[in-house]
């Protein structure tokens, strides 16, 4: 089990650790907006798969004991640039910035340096409890998680050898599948105008953001801090972006305050621009997001790591950069009230892969080699070539060596901690349910 001792603990004692582990990552948070963590836990306690996806703090603590070494793991590929949060959700459509819709990975809060294998076991054991609510064996379980690693094996050996003609082309209308091709297609569907009908509405001839859903009128000092802060992100953007000034005038701004899974307590604002036209179906929402600690940064810790970034808004920046090839065209840092902050675009283009109609598991492991492959292609593109200098070798080559012919082992070592860590989150989950519903949770 993924554990430090040799025993289980009780689930007294298990409760005790997540009590602690959730202290460490949200005090300041929820100290600051208990009620938007009152949200997030329900979330939380509606599944084991929720409850999973919401304490990537607590799987950190308890596959720490690898970080320094282990089956697959060396100088180099315990150091790479990693997602930090790959489970089954985390992945969807995007708009690059050359204008094409592409599927792979996104939400790249968590994104850190560390073991490459810390990503896939953190996808194995979504797959698990994802796998669990479909009521799959354990034996086709097993038969996904492998399907995952012999497809990301295969990808980064290819990537090692120099790639070959369309076998690392990314997924788009052209060469996406199944899932992937559905969710590209809904994206393409979708409209500017359509977002900005649901958020905006055009007054005295101007487009102003609506009032009621979720957005908060600002008092004017918070105004000129929000406007002080997006003049400061412009000077992040390259140099190719700020072409027209007219795009960036700034029609409108609101508060907003996330009370999802991954954003409770975060403060954050949306920011209506002019766009690339005078045209008002043109205009552009971009939003500015207190960035957040990411989890594997309590467990790596070397210095030269942590200095590399000014705040965690530049960290989580260059870290989408460095993994994300041709990221959103909007994509930015600032500071606000000392905080470092996130800035992106609001996407009309942006829709989550959809797993509510897979059940055939014929069906699902095509897609989750899909993943394999998309994962493999992530980690590939941060490294020694990515224009950071963080990461200064190649990480295809450094974990193709590290596998070396031993791929089923590979493979089946993914296998067995998808299995033992899903019974470990399911059972936590179960605990979490019973410290929450008889409030035992310090804060709330």
């Amino acid at each position: 089990m993924p554990t430090t001792s040799r025993q289980d603990p009780s689930d007294e004692e298990r409760g005790a650790e997540i009590l602690a582990v959730l202290d460490t990552a949200f005090h300041q948070l929820l100290a600051a907006d208990p009620a938007a963590f009152r949200v997030k836990f329900r979330k939380m306690a509606a599944s084991a798969f929720a409850f999973y996806r919401g304490t990537a703090c607590l799987f950190y603590k308890d596959v720490e004991a690898d970080r320094d070494g282990g089956p697959f793991l060396d100088a180099r590929t315990g150091r790479v640039w990693i997602h930090g949060d790959l489970h089954a959700e985390n992945f969807g459509t995007y708009m690059d910035a050359g204008g094409r819709l592409v599927f792979n990975v996104n939400d790249f809060d968590e994104a850190y340096v560390g073991p490459f294998l810390w990503d896939l076991k953190r996808f194995a054991a979504s797959v698990a409890l994802l796998g669990y609510t479909k009521a799959l064996s354990d034996g086709m379980i097993g038969d996904l998680v492998r399907a995952y690693a012999r497809a990301y094996r295969e990808r980064i050996g290819v990537l090692a050898r120099g790639g070959e003609e369309g076998a690392v082309a990314p997924f788009t209308l052209e060469t996406a599948t199944g899932p992937m091709l559905g969710a590209l297609r809904d994206a393409r569907a979708r409209t500017r105008f359509g977002l900005l009908d649901s958020m905006t509405e055009v007054r005295d001839h101007e487009r102003r953001f609506a009032p009621g859903g979720g957005s908060v009128a600002l008092d004017e000092e918070t105004r000129g801090k929000v406007l002080a802060a997006f003049e400061a992100y412009l000077a992040t953007l390259p140099e190719s972006r700020r072409s027209r000034p007219d795009s960036f005038r700034v029609k409108d701004v609101v508060g907003r305050r996330g009370i999802g899974i991954g954003s409770a307590g975060l403060p954050s604002y949306n920011v209506l621009l002019e766009g690339n036209s005078d045209a008002l179906e043109n205009d552009v929402v971009i939003y500015l997001k207190q960035a957040q600690v990411p989890a594997v940064s309590r467990h790596i810790t070397e210095e030269r790591i942590r200095s590399y970034f000014r705040h965690e808004g530049h960290r989580t920046v260059i870290s989408q950069r460095a993994l994300q090839a041709h990221a959103d065209r909007w994509l930015g840092w600032t500071e606000l009230d000392g905080a470092g902050q996130l800035v992106a675009e609001v996407s009309p283009y942006a829709v989550d892969l959809d797993w509510s109609e897979l059940d055939e598991p014929a069906a699902i492991t095509e897609l989750v080699a899909d993943l394999g492959r998309a994962t493999a292609t992530m980690h590939a593109a941060a490294d020694d070539s990515s224009g950071q200098s963080l990461v200064p070798f190649s990480t295809e080559h450094a974990i193709d060596e590290a596998i070396g012919d031993d791929g089923e082992g590979f493979a089946e070592l993914l296998v067995d901690f998808a299995h033992a860590y899903g019974a470990r989150a399911r059972a936590d989950h179960q605990i979490f349910l019973d410290l929450f519903r008889n409030g035992r949770i310090p804060g709330l």
